[in-house]
Formats: structure tokens, C-alpha cells, sequence
């Protein structure tokens, strides 16, 4: 990578990962209130900032607007869902509608029947999975569209080393918040997992996204 490119876009990678390490470790803290509402959104936010300075000169016309909004929904997300459960989970929903558009703008031309099985496993296995978690009819519903954020991620052009992972470690981060919301007990394992599951996986997203738009543009980094 060009020496200006470092300087000017990976520090938005490392804003992010601080603050994401910094909310997993406060989180818990005496600190709490607005500030610590502030860095959990911080995490994903500058994801969007990162994503942003990296597509919106070298995407097709509004692909880089879908995951840039997918980052800063999920950034409101986090930060709603310290007030309301609900309206948190309402606004990731909208999240996952921004992904799944531009993973089927972005799908792969010919999947192998592997990725197809895999893909509908998930679209159907999520949900069930969820409401057999919680029995909830909310939970049922909001999880049909992280199934089918997993799913289109999963048989998209992008890496599924990266992206595809990413939104299964989405979707695993999810089912340990249902965990934790329904009558099965695991002890603290959901609040050890759920935040670095869930970072991680958007981290991976952010990258695998990237890293492919980046790659149409000849001669990039």
C-alpha cells in the first residue's frame, strides 16, 4: 500500500479497533452514561468512515453507499439498543436490508451447490434457531433478516473468508444475545462473546468489502 494511502485510511481502521477494545473492557465500568454509549457506537461508526474513504472514488454509483450504511445503522444500532431493545433491534433490521442490497447487486455468478446449501441453511436455520432461543415473535422476525444478511453475504462475489465469515460471526453474536434474553443459562460465556463476535465480524465485512471494491479498480493497492 502507497505510503498516503496508509496514513490516510488505515487509522480509521485503528480508531475503530481501539475503541471497539476500549468499550469491551469498560463496558462493565462505573464510566457508563453517554460516554460509554458514545464509544460503543465509535466501534462500528468509524467502519463507516473507513469504508467510505475507501469506495466512494472507486465503486460503481451507489454501491459504496449500501455498506457505508450498513456500518453507520449498525453504529446507531449499538448505541440505540443501550435505551430500547426494541427500537436497537428495528434499526439493525434496516442495517441488514442496506447489506443484503448490496450483496444482491454484488452476487456470484455461479455458486457451487456447497455455498447454495449453505446459504439456505442459514436463511432457514437462523430464524428457527432464534425463536426456539427466545420463543419470540420479535426475535423471529428481526432474525429472518439477519438470516438473510448471512445468506446473500455467503453467495456474493466478496470473500467468504472475510465477508462471508464476518456475517456468520454476525449471526453467532445474535443468537448469544437470544441465549442470554431466554430461559437457557450459560453463565457470562454471551457477555465474554457477544461483543467480540459481533466486532469482528463486522471488521472482516468491512475489509473482505473493500478489499474486492478496491480490486475492480485497476492498478490499486
Amino acid at each position: 500500500m502507497p505510503k498516503r494511502a496508509l496514513i490516510e485510511h488505515r487509522p480509521w481502521l485503528l480508531i475503530s479497533l481501539t475503541a471497539a477494545i476500549a468499550y469491551y473492557l469498560l463496558w462493565n465500568n462505573p464510566i457508563g452514561g453517554l460516554w460509554l454509549i458514545l464509544l460503543k457506537g465509535a466501534g462500528v461508526g468509524f467502519l463507516a468512515v473507513y469504508a467510505w474513504r475507501r469506495t466512494h472514488n472507486v465503486a460503481a454509483p451507489r454501491e459504496w453507499l449500501w455498506i457505508v450504511a450498513f456500518f453507520a445503522l449498525s453504529a446507531l444500532a449499538d448505541m440505540v439498543l443501550e435505551l430500547s431493545f426494541e427500537i436497537g433491534g428495528g434499526v439493525f433490521f434496516l442495517a441488514h436490508v442496506a447489506a443484503i442490497t448490496l450483496f444482491l447487486r454484488n452476487r456470484r455468478q455461479a455458486p457451487a451447490l456447497s455455498q447454495k446449501l449453505c446459504a439456505i441453511g442459514l436463511l432457514i436455520g437462523v430464524p428457527v434457531i432464534a425463536y426456539l432461543l427466545v420463543q419470540d415473535i420479535f426475535a423471529g422476525l428481526y432474525s429472518i433478516g439477519l438470516a438473510a444478511m448471512a445468506a446473500s453475504a455467503w453467495l456474493s462475489r466478496f470473500s467468504r473468508y472475510r465477508v462471508g465469515l464476518g456475517a456468520v460471526l454476525f449471526v453467532l453474536s445474535d443468537l448469544l444475545i437470544f441465549v442470554r434474553e431466554g430461559p437457557m443459562v450459560l453463565g457470562s460465556i454471551p457477555d465474554v462473546l457477544i461483543w467480540p463476535l459481533y466486532y469482528f465480524g463486522q471488521f472482516l465485512i468491512a475489509t473482505g468489502v473493500v478489499q474486492t471494491m478496491r480490486g475492480d479498480l485497476k492498478g490499486t493497492d
